[in-house]
C-alpha cells in the first residue's frame, strides 16, 4: 500500500508542476491559453508537453523518490555502469534498429513500401533533426512516469519482473485514446513498454531506456510512418504500410502490426542479455 500511495504521490505531483508549466509555456507563446491549440498534432506541441512533464516528473523523481523515500541516484537508476552517453546512443541504437527491421519486415512480407513526394534529401535531413529535439523530452518525460520511481518502488514490492510487467500494462493503456488505436496496437505498446522496462535494469539504467525509447519513434518518424497513431509529415519520404493491417499496423504506424511483435521480441531478447547475470531482481 505504501508503494502505491508513494507511487499515486508521485503522479500527482509530476502532473500538477508539469501541467502549469505547459500553460505558462503556452501563454508565452501564444499570447493566452485556448484549447484549440492543444488539439493539434504537432512537433510544437509534443516539444511543450515534453518539457513540461520532464520538469514535473523531474521535481517529484527528486521529491519524492530521492528526497521523501531516500532512494539512492543508483536505486533510481540515473548512474548508470559507466558514461550516461555512450548508454544513451546505445539505446537509441537498439530503438531505432527495432523500428527499421519491423519496418523491413513489412517491406519483405507485407508490401510496404517508401514514395518520395516532394522536398529534398536536405529539407528531410532537417526534418529529422528537428524532429529528434521534439520527441526527445517527450520520450524521457514518460521514462520518468512509467519507468522512474513507481517501477522502482513496485519491484521491491513484487519483484522486478512482475514490476516491468505491470507498469507495461498501464503505459499500454495510457495511449488508448491515440488515433486509430487497436488491440493488437496497444498490446505491442504495451510489449514496448516490456523492452523499455527491461532496458532500464541493463546497466545503462534510464539513460539507456530513453535512447530506446527516442530511437524508436524516430525511425518511424524519420521514415514517413506514423508513431503510436499520429502523424508527424516529414518532406519527400512516406511509408506506405501495405497489408494486411494486422500484420503491418495499417494507419496506426508499423506499431500497430504483428511484425512489430517480432522485432520487439527480438529487441526484448537483446535488452535481456544487457543485463549483467545474478542481478538482484529487487
Amino acid at each position: 500500500l505504501k508503494a502505491i500511495g508513494w507511487s499515486v504521490a508521485f503522479g500527482v505531483e509530476g502532473l500538477v508542476v508539469g501541467v502549469v508549466v505547459i500553460l505558462g509555456l503556452v501563454w508565452l507563446l501564444q499570447g493566452g491559453v485556448e484549447s484549440a491549440w492543444f488539439d493539434q498534432v504537432g512537433l510544437q506541441q509534443a516539444f511543450v508537453q515534453g518539457i513540461g512533464l520532464t520538469i514535473g516528473f523531474g521535481v517529484a523523481t527528486y521529491h519524492v523518490g530521492h528526497g521523501i523515500l531516500g532512494r539512492s541516484w543508483e536505486s533510481l537508476r540515473w548512474r548508470p555502469s559507466g558514461a550516461p552517453g555512450p548508454w544513451l546512443a546505445r539505446g537509441v541504437v537498439l530503438g531505432a534498429a527495432t523500428g527499421i527491421v519491423a519496418m523491413l519486415l513489412g517491406l519483405i512480407l507485407a508490401g510496404a513500401n517508401w514514395t518520395l513526394g516532394e522536398g529534398t534529401w536536405l529539407e528531410w535531413s532537417r526534418a529529422s533533426v528537428t524532429t529528434a529535439a521534439a520527441l526527445a523530452l517527450p520520450a524521457l518525460s514518460e521514462e520518468l512516469i512509467f519507468r522512474g520511481v513507481p517501477l522502482v518502488l513496485l519491484a521491491r514490492l513484487i519483484g522486478r519482473e512482475r514490476a516491468v510487467l505491470a507498469t507495461a500494462a498501464v503505459f499500454g493503456l495510457a495511449h488508448l485514446a491515440n488515433p486509430d488505436a487497436t488491440g493488437l496496437g496497444i498490446a505491442n505498446i504495451t510489449m514496448a513498454g516490456v523492452l523499455l522496462g527491461t532496458v532500464f535494469y541493463a546497466p545503462g539504467g534510464i539513460w539507456a531506456a530513453w535512447g530506446a525509447h527516442l530511437g524508436w519513434n524516430l525511425s518511424l518518424a524519420a521514415a514517413g510512418a506514423p508513431v503510436s497513431g499520429l502523424p508527424l509529415p516529414i518532406p519527400l519520404v512516406k511509408y506506405l504500410p501495405g497489408s494486411p493491417d494486422w500484420m503491418t499496423g495499417g494507419a496506426f504506424g508499423p506499431e500497430g502490426g504483428i511484425l512489430a511483435t517480432v522485432a520487439m521480441a527480438g529487441a526484448v531478447f537483446i535488452a535481456w542479455r544487457w543485463i549483467p547475470k545474478g542481478a538482484s531482481t529487487a
